[in-house]
């Protein structure tokens, strides 16, 4: 598994692992209501909130505060005027970084990731300076456990996935972003553990970094996902092993 794979499947579990890391229940109770807002407050028929509800419970969120969130914004006029935005720059060592966010105060917003960026040594780009070295896909974590990893591979495949990356405790697998659900849906009724399926920006090529680079960018990282409004964050790096492993320490 490569350093940037390897790191996006270290970050996605330490993130439900962890609810009380950033703030998690209000990242996902706001991205409950612009799920619900954007597609209707019934999850059979908006892919998008079903993502979100599932992403919720996996990170262990009560189903009360999920029907809330689901009902504020189904209700209209109460809920808060949440906005999606996202932002673009570089980390130490000129890693690409996308970060997307919701939020109801850009200038807020905008004032973190940019105090981010440049206390780590980075710097915040303008819209499309780095965008274009992503791309959308589907991308789903099943948990190994008793199973074989190549059994799960071969199942994910059969499903309609793209691409499988297997590791000692997880099967990493990306799909088109269409094809998420269907391929998501085969592989829990076959059986297997899905820790997480999530719609994400994948880049189109990764860049090594040195070590001291490296370390920096994690540290930028680690503190966009720990801002309150930033839902997700993406980088471009490939890390090395050692590196990775005290991470996830």
């Amino acid at each position: 598994m490569s350093g940037h794979s390897k790191w996006s499947t270290i970050k996605r579990k330490k993130a439900a692992a962890d609810s009380k890391r950033g703030a998690l229940f209000t990242k996902l109770a706001r991205e409950l209501q612009l799920a619900t807002r954007a597609g209707g407050a019934d999850p059979d028929m908006n892919v998008k909130l079903r993502l979100a509800v599932q992403r919720a419970k996996t990170a262990n969120m009560p189903n009360d505060n999920i029907a809330r969130a689901i009902a504020r914004a189904a209700g209209g006029a109460d809920g808060e005027q949440l906005l999606e935005v996202s932002y673009e720059g570089y980390g130490p060592g000129g890693a690409a970084i996308l970060v997307t966010a919701v939020t109801d105060n850009r200038n807020r917003t905008v004032a973190a990731v940019r105090h981010e960026f440049a206390k780590a040594g980075g710097s915040l780009g303008e819209n499309g300076s780095v965008a274009w070295q992503f791309e959308p896909r589907g991308a789903i974590s099943v948990a190994v456990g008793e199973r074989d990893a190549d059994e799960i591979a071969l199942a994910a495949i059969e499903a309609g996935a793209e691409d499988v990356e297997t590791a000692e405790d997880a099967v990493e697998v990306q799909t088109a972003p269409g094809e998420l659900e269907d391929v998501r849906r085969a592989l829990a009724e076959a059986g297997y553990a899905i820790d997480l399926a999530d719609l994400v920006m994948t880049p189109t090529a990764t860049i090594a970094l040195e070590r001291d680079a490296a370390a920096q960018t994690l540290r930028l990282l680690d503190g966009l996902e720990d801002l309150e409004d930033v839902q997700r964050v993406y980088s471009n790096a490939d890390f090395d092993e050692e590196l990775l492993e005290r991470y996830a320490g």
